[in-house]
Order: C-alpha cells, then sequence, then structure tokens
C-alpha cells in the first residue's frame, strides 16, 4: 500500500510562462481540484478492503498539477487583488506537500511561488481588505518566512479587521518559538487584539474568535510541559480506551486520517519506533479520522499494528484542537508534553531521550 507525499515537480517561480489568466479561469481551476478531492476522499472513505485504498491512492487528485494551473494563471496578475484569494488557495493545498530536489531531500512543493506571493503582498497588498484568507494560509504551510510578512500586515495595514487577523498568524507561527514567558505573553497579547479586532470575521467557515479560543487553550493545556488532557473513547471493535490506561509509558500520539496521503509514513514510522523500543516502556497510539470501516480495514490488514482511538466525528482532534493532520505529541509516563509537532525525525529523537537519558 503506498500514498506518497512526494510529486514529480515543484513549481518555482520562473519555471513556467507567463500569461495573462483572468479571475473567471482561475475560479475553474479552484472548483475542478475541489470537486475532484471531495470525491476521492468520499471513494477513499468507502473502500472496502487494502488493494482498492491502493488503487484509489494511485489516482487521488494533482496537487502538483492544479497548483501549477494556478501559478500560471495568477503569476503574471500578483499586483492585481483578485489573485490574493487565489493565491491563498495554492498555499492551503501546498502545505506539507513535498517533492524531490536533485539531491532527493524533500523541499516544499510550491518551492520560490510562496516567496513571490509574499514579496507580492508586501509591494502592492499590504492596503488590501482581502488579506484575511492568505493570513491563515501562509499559517498553514508552516513557513517561518511568513512570519515577517504578517508583521508587516499587523502593523501596516489600515484596516483593523485585517491587522487582526495578522495578529492571530503571528500568534499561531510563534508557537514554533517555544514557550519562554516573553514569547507566550507577546502571544496572549496578539491574541487578545485578533479578538477585539476580528472576532466576527471567518476563514474557512471557522471565526477567528473561535481560532483565537483555541490558541488560547493551547497556550493553557498543550504546550510543551502541560500535562496532556486524557483521552476517553473506543477502538475500532468499540473496545474501551483511555490515554490514561498507558500511564507510566512514553507516548507517542498520532492524530492522523489517510486522506491526507500520509499513511505509508506512519506504517513505517510505527513499525520502527515499536521495533528500536520493544524493551522500553514504550507505546505508540493513533487518534483516526477515518471512518470505523477504513481504519478496521487497515488493522486487519495488518497495516498499523498498534492501539488506535476510532474518532470520525472529530471529538478527539477538537478535545486537542487539531487543525493540521497528522499531528504528533510524544508525552512521557505522567502524560507531560515534550514536543507537538509534525510527524518527523523530532518524535523519534524526542522519544529516545525520554527512554535513554544517560543518553539524551
Amino acid at each position: 500500500m503506498r500514498f506518497s507525499l512526494l510529486v514529480p515537480l515543484a513549481i518555482a517561480a520562473t519555471a513556467f510562462p507567463a500569461w495573462a489568466g483572468t479571475p473567471k479561469e482561475a475560479a475553474a481551476i479552484r472548483e475542478a481540484y475541489d470537486r475532484d478531492f471531495q470525491i476521492w476522499v468520499l471513494k477513499l472513505q468507502v473502500a472496502p478492503n487494502a488493494d482498492e485504498r491502493t488503487k484509489l491512492a494511485a489516482i487521488r487528485p494533482d496537487t502538483a498539477s492544479a497548483s501549477r494551473k494556478m501559478w500560471n494563471t495568477i503569476q503574471p496578475n500578483l499586483a492585481e487583488d483578485w489573485t490574493l484569494d487565489y493565491a491563498a488557495w495554492l498555499l492551503r493545498i501546498s502545505a506539507g506537500r513535498t517533492v524531490q530536489n536533485d539531491q532527493g531531500q524533500p523541499v516544499p512543493l510550491i518551492g520560490d511561488a510562496s516567496n513571490a506571493i509574499r514579496q507580492a503582498v508586501e509591494k502592492h497588498h499590504l492596503a488590501s481588505k482581502n488579506l484575511a484568507p492568505l493570513c491563515m494560509a501562509a499559517v498553514a504551510i508552516n513557513d517561518p518566512n511568513s512570519l515577517p510578512m504578517l508583521q508587516k500586515i499587523e502593523a501596516q495595514a489600515p484596516d483593523r479587521k485585517v491587522q487582526g487577523v495578522a495578529a492571530l498568524g503571528i500568534a499561531m507561527l510563534m508557537k514554533n518559538l517555544g514557550d519562554e514567558s516573553e514569547v507566550m505573553r507577546q502571544r496572549l497579547t496578539l491574541l487578545k487584539k485578533a479578538i477585539i479586532e476580528s472576532s466576527d470575521i471567518e476563514i474557512n467557515g471557522t471565526s477567528v474568535a473561535k481560532l483565537a479560543e483555541d490558541e488560547l487553550y493551547i497556550i493553557r493545556f498543550l504546550s510543551k510541559g502541560r500535562q496532556a488532557p486524557d483521552l476517553v473513547g473506543t477502538g475500532s471493535g468499540g473496545q474501551p480506551m483511555k490515554l490514561s490506561d498507558y500511564q507510566g509509558k512514553v507516548v507517542i500520539l498520532i492524530f492522523w486520517r489517510a486522506e491526507e496521503g500520509s499513511t505509508e509514513q506512519l506504517v513505517e514510522l510505527g513499525r520502527g519506533l515499536r521495533e528500536r523500543f520493544a524493551d522500553k516502556p514504550f507505546e505508540v497510539i493513533g487518534v483516526n479520522r477515518d471512518p470505523v470501516a477504513s481504519l478496521r480495514g487497515l488493522q486487519a490488514d495488518g497495516q498499523i499494528a498498534w492501539p488506535n482511538f476510532s474518532d470520525p466525528d472529530n471529538k478527539l482532534g477538537a478535545q486537542y484542537r487539531v487543525g493540521t493532520w497528522p499531528l504528533a505529541y510524544v508525552l512521557d509516563g505522567q502524560r507531560n508534553i515534550h514536543y507537538v509537532g509534525p510527524v518527523g525525525s523530532f518524535v523519534e529523537l524526542t522519544a529516545a531521550a525520554l527512554l535513554n537519558p544517560e543518553k539524551k
């Protein structure tokens, strides 16, 4: 079974011929991709077995192709205000997706295009009232280079609602800077501004007030050093499960769903970690958002061998304020949080440091 995050070609700012696209053409590209992706997700959710899921994985709507088409359409027009919404869409669909460079290393799918978008915003659009979606899309791609752009918008935009959304974006990106008291103080100040100035603004169906409240909850209960809330739910077979049942073990808690295309990575990560730490008090625990039948199929096929909460209604994900999948937490034996972020090498390094403190 292969769900690859790699696609054949990155988007560079000068990789494609410039031509004068139109808002109508950009809308058609977005509508076609969004429609095809929704249909693909529905098919994936009802796939009866691993073979069928493998076939569906091979025909996932081509994000790279849609991104190239959109970039060709908006690139020559980045000075025009209508491109902001489509630039935000381009950033969102490419978030977390990578390609291989000439050295075989993973790099962001859209490459230099995100830099060109940021430069266009700073040069042409700081006074625009239509920056809110792009501010949140800049957060979604989790690029530290987005922070200076958001800071300029927050400081210079004449529209106070836009300032508030930018403040929210800055506070969200500052999670990557750590949990020092000064960082926390700045984040709280920014979240307060977001709520005062922009509480009624909606981004992809969610209000700024709700997003800011979630960030405040994360600061209080889900930051490094805090004790993670207990999770109480059921597995794919309906059996009761609690996170606190694993007291005394180092736990890698992974929120995931197959539609994100990361199943292969998770299978390899989980298998490798369980083999490496087989003689240690350790466990990988998943919180899966797919329909219960899909999770049962993955477990029956032997792909996912570790315990999983079944969370198709995202009740447990909402409890942890999960906004992007997959998301990993590394918890010690008392459920204290030592890492939260993308699934990657830091997950294993943090777990190893907890299990082998003499080698930290």
